[in-house]
């Protein structure tokens, strides 16, 4: 998203451009503008979808009707959708109103403080290639118009402003509380800097040079004029700068992250402002002197991913756009994950990230963009230590140094294996984790010196290594062939050693266009010869999806991005693919707007719906999870792959299926997990951990928690998948039952999808959806028997976890003519790994003998319901009634504590046994261990006294209750 709008008279009404109008080597475009009048709950596209990269959206202050809209158009070549754009019906219908050539698009737009028909507009000359940043020429320039965007004059060179000079990126910022005051910050090849002008741009002056307000102008470039002080104005670079004395004199603003993009001021009150950055977006209400956190927002742009292999929750490392690189775990105790779970890995935002097999304290990673040491930085993180250490292959700077000068040239994401090889424009390998490397291929790009220049230009030159052409972005190794290497450049050759590097042949395809991007070579897991690969042209503006499959070592390939309505649409370029290491022929590729998968080795695919539109950069299998590395959106996981693996073997399945499960990990819950909220919003976890969550019941009838501001690890139990076909679940008379056996075929746990007695549907419930079925099922016993009337039993009402083992899953369909037809499934549970602990030490719980108790005082209160009409009568039955009924009491009040029994003070002021014992399951049950000696001691002592509470009752009820039953009759 380029540009947001809200409407100042109705704030319902908001506007977004899409696509990036800061134009870095990883920007993503767009497709127009959308509209909501309902405050952002739902959205409608309004049309210009091919601007592709919109800069600025101003709404009329009078009018939300009456919008602009500054489109900079395809950053990737020229294009005519570019200019300023005027709507009069909110979006129904565009007119473009400002257009000056098909090379230069508008970048910024604003209004006057006074009049709505004074508008200023800059136009950006621009162009990326995967080799070049150009910011500047000719077309660029600053116009106005008197007459609400009907007619434009360029006023570029007004009085005061460079007369002969080359104009890249300009920002504009009208003041807000003095008509015809106009600040412009100028990207120009003579006297570059901030100007102003107090004549509604007829005469200017150059007020500030200071270099620091125009770093990297084609990615900044951001001026903001304060509304309610004329002479205040921000600029944003990579610190924010206030200057109070109408903008010669500069102050640093801190923020919560640098590289500032953005920045709202309400023009109500000033000091009520939302700064937007490379962190995200922070508020503030003390005009910038304290910001609120960016890490509430899950918006992580992630390059390279890579897992390592703990168990039950193993860590997805990342490398992450302006930050640091992040281990995150698939999940937690607390079911929450936030930056408490997570750890640092280096400081490389960038490169790729590899994790060492057997050793999870060991990971290397690639840095071109956030590294001490700058050039093609390679870091080792040893997690023991909390040290980086450099291991970059050839330390030489490249700031200022065109690529053709260097010895080596690096990729922004270059390549690393930790089976020791990394890739420049070269193969290299090392014996010693980074000590020494050794050249072990030829250069294996086309190494074309035209597009190894300097980038930038016409004014500024652009030496980041962002642009560092010519040079290997793919590198991998056959799981099969142990000596066999694939490289690709990222312009367009496939090369392939059979000998681990000493030789190389060209297998480039030949359908494969030139300055094709090689985005990565997948060999497949199961088929020798076989690999697939992703590439991309969409920085030579071409966005068709490259996919291709070679069967014979490179010899031959084809095509696999489909036809028809089963292909990757044509514009939805791809940037990884990777195969499944179970299921042959079964593929995933991540595309710029979301994940894909073929069940038929490419011939057809299906876009994966839960994953949002979002660009995703890197894919891999983890087990039977696989982990996605978005760029935007952080990491995503899904966490069961098996029904989609049965598919891929058998596509032709049919009727109602059940899918064998995963295997299930035994976790204990975190201690205090049973005290967290259940319905409604919420913000602790756990004690001394927070995270805003929202919980509510799914339809399995069991609480789900949506986390807004974290993480949220998978499904925590066994996972059931089954697939009913559509007669059975439109059929209402079809009950169906999920039950899970032990290895003696016992019932541990069963689940209907109608609960008998279940009249409001709040239940735990098999769903009964056609298609796919999913449901959880907790790993725990049947709880104690609830006592209608009594309070929560804590710990004993959840029942004790199962102890692991191989136990069955079976489904059954009841029919409404009582035929029934039943299918099972091995499931197997494994404990926790992390916990040794023996089988034998994993007993089983108390609520056996609580829920004795609980059915006892069931039959206690039926049998005092039925005597209570006897008591005050006046004769011997209903005096003999009241010692009943009292005798009754004294248990009960033994047994249990019943409501009102709460004292004024914290805690109660009797004591009651099943309270207790519930008190001592939640002891035992706190980790995977055998109870303590002392815990088993109060347990006996607790049976005692609650099985002679228990003999008085029955003597209660069999003696006194009989007697008195056959004295007065029933």
């Amino acid at each position: 998203m380029g540009a947001l709008a809200v409407s100042h008279t109705n704030p319902e009404i908001i506007y977004a451009g899409m696509g990036e109008a800061c134009i870095r080597n990883d920007v993503s475009p767009g497709d127009g503008v959308y509209r909501s009048r309902d405050g952002g709950d739902t959205w409608a596209h309004t049309g210009l979808a091919d601007t592709r990269h919109i800069g600025e959206i101003l709404v009329d202050p009078f009018d939300p009707e009456r919008v602009y809209v500054a489109a900079l158009g395809h950053a990737f070549g020229s294009n005519p959708e570019r200019g300023i754009y005027r709507t009069l019906d909110g979006g129904d219908t565009w007119q473009r109103v400002l257009h000056t050539s098909t090379k230069a698009g508008a970048i910024d737009i604003t209004m006057d403080a006074r009049s709505r028909d004074i508008l200023y507009a800059a136009v950006w000359e621009a162009r990326r290639t995967f080799w070049n940043m150009s910011s500047g020429g000719p077309d660029s320039g600053i116009w106005r118009s008197t007459d609400g965007a009907d007619s434009w004059t360029e006023i570029t060179q007004n009085e005061g402003l460079p007369q002969s000079a080359i104009i890249g990126r300009v920002g504009l910022a009208a003041s807000g509380a003095r008509p015809g005051r106009l600040w412009a910050l100028i990207e120009s090849s003579e006297a570059p800097g901030l100007y102003r002008s107090d004549d509604f741009g007829r005469t200017w002056s150059l007020v500030s040079a200071k270099r620091e307000l125009r770093n990297r102008p084609f990615y900044f470039t951001h001026v903001k004029a304060d509304p309610l002080r004329e002479d205040r104005v921000y600029v944003l670079n990579s610190h924010m700068w206030r200057s109070d004395d109408g903008g010669v004199g500069f102050n640093r603003i801190a923020t919560q992250h640098d590289d500032n993009h953005d920045l709202w001021i309400d023009p109500g009150d000033n000091l009520r402002m939302i700064s937007a950055n490379d962190g995200g977006a922070n508020v503030s209400f003390d005009g910038g002197a304290s910001w609120s956190t960016v890490h509430n927002q899950l918006t992580a742009q992630i390059y390279r991913l890579d897992t390592d292999n703990r168990a039950p929750y193993f860590y997805v490392y990342g490398t992450q756009q302006d930050n640091s690189t992040i281990a995150v775990p698939s999940g937690t105790t607390d079911g929450a994950i936030t930056m408490v779970d997570c750890c640092e890995t280096g400081t490389g935002e960038s490169g790729s990230v590899a994790v060492h097999p057997d050793d999870h304290n060991t990971v290397v990673v690639g840095g071109i963009g956030s590294s001490p040491g700058r050039g093609a930085a390679l870091q080792h993180y040893d997690h023991r230590s909390e040290q980086i250490r450099l291991v970059n292959i050839w330390p030489e700077a490249h700031d200022g140094v065109a690529p053709s000068e260097l010895k080596y040239r690096f990729h922004f994401t270059f390549p690393v294996l930790f089976s020791a090889q990394a890739a420049g424009n070269v193969v290299f390998n090392s014996r010693d984790i980074g000590d020494s490397w050794e050249v072990i291929s030829p250069d294996l790009s086309r190494d074309d010196p035209e597009k190894q220049q300097l980038s930038g230009g016409p004014i500024k030159k652009e030496t980041s290594g962002a642009e560092d052409y010519c040079t290997i972005a793919a590198l991998s190794e056959s799981p099969l062939e142990p000596e066999l290497l694939w490289a690709g450049s990222d312009d367009g050759l496939v090369h392939l050693s059979r000998d681990r590097g000493a030789n190389w042949e060209d297998v480039t395809p030949p359908d494969l266009p030139e300055w094709t991007f090689v985005k990565n070579i997948e060999p497949s897991r199961h088929r020798p010869g076989t690999a697939y690969l992703a590439a991309t042209r969409y920085m030579l503006d071409d966005f068709r999806p490259f996919l291709l499959r070679t069967d014979d070592h490179g010899r031959t390939w084809v095509s696999i991005v489909g036809e028809g309505d089963e292909a990757i649409p044509a514009e939805d370029f791809v940037r990884v693919v990777r195969s499944d290491p179970i299921v042959d022929g079964l593929l995933y590729a991540g595309t710029e707007t979301g994940l894909y998968v073929s069940v038929d080795d490419g011939s057809t695919w299906l876009r994966w719906p839960t994953i949002p539109n979002t660009p995703v950069y890197d894919l891999k299998v983890q087990g039977s999870d696989l982990a996605v590395a978005t760029h935007g959106r952080g990491f995503w996981i899904a966490d069961d792959l098996a029904p989609l693996r049965r598919l891929a073997q058998d596509p032709s399945l049919s009727g109602d299926f059940l899918f064998t499960p995963k295997k299930t990990w035994r976790v204990l819950p975190h201690l205090t997990s049973a005290w967290v909220t259940a319905e409604g919003k919420d913000y602790w976890t756990a004690l001394g951990k927070a995270a805003t969550f929202v919980a509510q019941v799914d339809e399995t009838g069991q609480v789900e928690r949506r986390y807004l501001d974290a993480g949220s690890t998978g499904p925590t139990g066994a996972t059931v998948h089954y697939y009913l076909s559509d007669a059975t679940a439109s059929d209402p008379g079809v009950v169906i039952t999920l039950d899970f056996l032990d290895g003696n075929q016992g019932v541990v746990w069963s689940i209907r999808s109608t609960p008998d007695g279940d009249l409001e549907g709040v239940a735990p419930r098999a769903p009964k959806d056609p298609g796919m079925c999913r449901f959880v099922w907790d790993l725990r016993h049947e709880g104690a028997m609830p006592l209608p009337g009594g309070p929560a039993g804590g710990e004993a009402d959840r029942g004790p976890l199962i102890v692991p083992g191989e136990y069955e899953v079976r489904l059954t369909v009841q029919r409404p003519d009582g035929s029934a037809s039943a299918q099972t499934a091995p499931l197997v549970v494994v404990n926790d790994p992390r916990r040794e602990v023996s089988q034998e030490d994993l007993e089983r719980q108390l609520s056996a003998k609580i829920s004795e108790a609980r059915y006892a005082l069931a039959r206690l209160r039926e049998a005092r319901r039925r005597i209570e009409h006897l008591a005050g009568t006046g004769n011997m039955a209903s005096r003999r009634a009241e010692a009943v009924l009292n005798e009754l009491a004294s248990v009960e009040r033994e047994l249990i504590v019943v409501p009102g029994d709460l004292s004024d003070t914290f805690g109660r002021d009797e004591k009651a046994l099943i309270q207790g014992l519930t008190t001592l399951i939640s002891v035992i049950a706190s980790a995977d261990a055998k109870p303590t000696k002392q815990a088993l001691s109060v347990v006996s002592i607790y049976f005692e006294q609650i099985d002679a509470h228990l003999a008085h009752l029955q003597q209660v009820l069999d003696v006194d209750f009989e007697s008195l039953h056959h004295q007065v009759g029933d």
